[in-house]
């Protein structure tokens, strides 16, 4: 549908229409607030539409979609990172005030500590974790969608549910 000029338009259409809830949520989960994941979305989605061109099949559609997002995800946040300075301090305060006060976050304590304790730790544990935790993804699925192996993921959500740990004793003793 997207190989012949006279149909790929309505091609790109039917691709956002059927993925852009999904696409949107995933990179809402890796980035944390609406507008950052609506500017992930918008550049992943023009990045997919160049590539459907040469898309294999090898993978199913939607799990090389979910990868793209997440590629542009983790670039927006290392770039983020680089403005803001090694420090990161400040992107781990404003990654969690926004979602403190974002809408789609519920006020309880405990979903704030968690936002909190996400925005501290490096980008692949918290993509991961949320992956694992919030979307139930088995290390399988987790595996295809990010090209990592089982046992690095298996590794890095156990680093990640550590230091969340950790990070919520912290700051409720």
């Amino acid at each position: 549908m997207v190989s012949a000029p006279a149909t790929r338009e309505s091609g790109y259409r039917l691709l956002v229409r059927t993925y852009q809830e999904a696409l949107y949520w995933r990179a809402r989960q890796l980035v944390g607030s609406h507008e950052d994941a609506d500017d992930v979305l918008q550049e992943a989605l023009v990045k997919a539409c160049r590539g459907l061109s040469g898309f294999q099949g090898e993978a199913r559609l939607s799990t090389w979609l979910y990868r793209i997002v997440t590629n542009e995800a983790l670039t927006w946040l290392r770039k983020r990172k680089r403005r803001i300075g090694n420090g990161g301090s400040l992107m781990e305060e404003d990654s969690a005030a926004s979602l403190e006060a974002d809408s789609y976050v519920g006020p309880g304590e405990a979903e704030r500590l968690l936002a909190e304790s996400l925005a501290t730790l490096p980008d692949r544990q918290a993509q991961v974790f949320r992956l694992r935790y919030y979307e139930e993804l088995s290390y399988e699925e987790l595996s295809a969608r990010l090209g990592v192996s089982v046992g690095a993921l298996k590794a890095s959500y156990h680093h990640a549910a550590k230091k969340i740990e950790a990070y919520i004793r912290q700051q409720s003793g």
